[in-house]
């Protein structure tokens, strides 16, 4: 198994120059989250509640333009093989549309009925008031939000992902000051609380906007630039691509987005269990720990899609393409145990005996984080980053985008979130159970996968010689 990660020096060199920076991404943006949740938990235990469950129904619209970009990415991943710049083109004039277009929609919902949209969230009034009252304010940040990220993966599947930490590292610095400013009242202003972080993550989102349209309109023209982009195509991309576009981008959206609901609907059965106030907060403390920790596994995930995408649109044969996803196995499997055990080791030298008391949670807070986060170290060790690279990384970047929808949507829907619900909401059994019943499909998932993989029917060439 290990004789697969034998490959030459200029393998690694490109893989370490497109992930490395896409880890220091996921960092940065994971440490700002833990930033936002230390500021707003400061004000309270409702507060930190109230906010993860703000999140919850913008982590669902979020997923639409991540499922846009990622499937937008098969397609330019592959088109980068053939160096097709204008094909590419037309794919970023197409994810730009579609995700700013319905990322307003679901802004503009929000910010006239936000406690009826954050009312589906729980039925707790002191962390609805929360909710609608953080919601309103940012709600028009993710339209500037899908803007900027569906840009930087388009450079990313042109394995260019340097503006991508530049813009995350300016995000998260004025996120940080403004947040500051405006929850305790600085520089002369009242103190905001919940809509001081509100604002000062919209503010941020102006900062990363004006960064990336800056940056396109200087280097527009320059002999370096990677990805020029052509406005005549991005604005006419043709119905050839479009069609193709809507192929291969809507099974990663509805995967994406069923992912993502159900994934919201693990934090509505929290929020109507009978401990609500505790195990909302220990999900969102834990949530922000686990996503710090295992940046790596993100990582490997997207850089795979990309290198295995630029390899099947280049030509390579089967062989070397199988070859190539078995060496992205291998490392899933490595970075997973490494990251999962972390998590593990950073629950009892830094959560507990730091974290738990910053964020003043009460015992059942306590328990509750200590049992999610254990659980998360565990199954991250053995299931959830080979599951994330297959799906992500190797079946996207083949083409595969169907057995995608399938293995990962599946195993969600017909097993862990059935479970969860029962023995959350029915049963009323304790959070160890209910959280044991969340992370089942991943075994699942792993089985599938492998099977999968070992087929080689993932490995699918999606380009055409020439697009019209």
């Amino acid at each position: 198994m290990f004789k697969s990660l034998r490959r030459p020096k200029e393998f690694y060199r490109s893989f370490f120059a497109l992930a490395l920076p896409i880890m220091l991404q996921n960092l940065i943006s994971s440490s700002l989250g833990l930033v936002d949740t230390f500021m707003v938990g400061t004000l309270g235990q409702n507060e930190l509640g109230g906010l993860s469950l703000a999140n919850t129904p913008f982590f669902v619209a979020m997923l639409f333009v991540f499922g846009l970009q990622s499937g937008g990415a098969v397609l330019m991943s592959q088109y980068w093989g053939k160096r097709d710049i204008a094909t590419i083109n037309r794919v970023i004039g197409l994810s730009i549309m579609f995700a700013v277009g319905l990322s307003f929609v679901f802004a503009t919902a929000v910010f006239l009925f936000p406690r009826a949209i954050m009312g589906l969230t729980t039925n707790n009034p002191a962390l609805l008031d929360v909710a609608a009252r953080y919601g309103k304010v940012v709600a028009y940040s993710y339209v500037l939000n899908a803007f900027t990220s569906l840009y930087i993966g388009a450079r990313r599947s042109c394995e260019s992902p340097k503006l991508g930490t530049v813009v995350v590292m300016l995000g998260m610095g004025s996120n940080v000051i403004f947040n500051y400013i405006f929850i305790f009242g600085k520089l002369g202003l009242p103190a905001m609380g919940v809509e001081g972080a509100a604002l000062g993550t919209l503010a941020a989102r102006i900062v990363e906007t004006v960064t990336v349209l800056g940056y396109i309109i200087v280097t527009q023209h320059s002999p370096k630039q990677v990805l020029k982009l052509m406005p005549s195509k991005m604005i006419r991309p043709g119905m050839t691509i479009l069609k193709d576009f809507l192929r291969y981008s809507s099974p990663v959206m509805l995967n994406e987005t069923l992912w993502g609901l159900g994934t919201s609907l693990y934090a509505v059965i929290y929020g109507h269990m009978a401990a609500s106030s505790d195990i909302t907060a220990a999900y969102s403390l834990s949530r922000n720990v686990e996503q710090i920790v295992t940046i790596a596994v993100f990582a490997v995930s997207n850089a795979t899609a990309v290198l295995v995408g630029k390899s099947v649109g280049a030509g390579d044969s089967k062989e070397e393409v199988q070859s190539l996803g078995m060496t992205f196995t291998v490392m899933s499997f490595i970075v997973g145990f490494v990251s999962g055990l972390l998590i593990i080791v950073a629950l009892f030298t830094v959560v507990r005996p730091f974290l738990f008391p910053a964020f003043k949670l009460e015992p059942g807070a306590m328990r509750a984080a200590t049992i999610m986060l254990l659980c998360q170290g565990f199954a991250t060790m053995f299931f959830r980053s080979f599951n994330s690279t297959l799906v992500v990384g190797i079946l996207r970047g083949g083409g595969d985008v169907s057995f995608g929808l399938l293995v990962d949507v599946g195993a969600m829907w017909l097993i862990s979130l059935p479970l969860a619900a029962i023995g959350g909401l029915v049963l009323h059994l304790d959070i160890l159970w209910v959280y044991l019943f969340v992370l089942s499909e991943e075994p699942v998932k792993t089985v599938l996968g492998l099977w999968r993989f070992k087929s080689r029917k993932w490995i699918r060439n999606v380009t055409r010689e020439s697009v019209a």
